[in-house]
């Protein structure tokens, strides 16, 4: 299906890209320091699920309408501008809650980092910029493309859940004192505050 040769300049390109920091890695600290690793791998496996969306989407051939279509792409950002203050809200909300609450997020984690990547036009775009430079026309397009998002999903797992991980491990000795926890809810605040921001002012190219 894929040449080796080309699966193998893929691979150290798409790791190159998984370790460069990003929305994706922000928002999984975000949540290991809001709710734990626990909460932090889940919200990476939703950020891989919501990528091989965008990824399936491109192999159709539907990205294409996003970028023919400058008002869709806005749309669909201010849907995620809408989701990720919501998110900062609930932070903040979440702060003053007993810790036995926060550890039980996993699936709201996950739901939220699928429904952020899927309403950010931006990783579409960068799929249609960046896969089909590899994709070879003469053979089975979507095939291809499910095979190089898979390839980027499981590099986004192993970075974006590593970090996560790690995140959650320093939130976990703040929350046991009301105001340590505070901070935390503060600092998550902060990272989807700063990732609306980022993609309100996010311009298509």
């Amino acid at each position: 299906m894929i040449e080796l040769s080309v699966l193998l300049a893929f691979i150290p390109a798409a790791l190159a890209l998984n370790l460069t920091p990003g929305a994706d890695m922000m928002f999984c600290v975000g949540q290991g320091l809001r709710a734990g690793p626990k909460a932090a791998l889940a919200a990476d496996f939703g950020i891989a699920a919501g990528a091989f969306v965008h990824v399936t989407l491109a192999g159709l051939g539907l990205g294409a309408l996003v970028g023919a279509h400058p008002e869709l792409f806005h749309v669909i950002r201010w849907v995620g501008v809408g989701y990720l203050l919501w998110l900062a809200v609930q932070s903040l909300r979440g702060s003053a809650m007993p810790t036995e609450v926060q550890e039980a997020s996993a699936r709201r984690a996950f739901r939220a980092a699928f429904i952020v990547n899927l309403t950010n036009p931006k990783v579409i775009l960068f799929v249609l910029a960046f896969v089909p430079q590899f994709v070879d026309p003469a053979r089975p397009v979507l095939a291809q493309f499910l095979i190089f998002g898979t390839v980027l999903a499981i590099g986004g797992l192993i970075v974006n859940g590593a970090v996560g991980i790690f995140a959650g491990g320093i939130g976990r000795r703040f929350v046991a004192a009301p105001g340590p926890r505070r901070i935390l809810g503060y600092i998550s605040a902060g990272i989807f505050a700063t990732l609306a921001l980022r993609l309100a002012l996010l311009e298509k190219t």
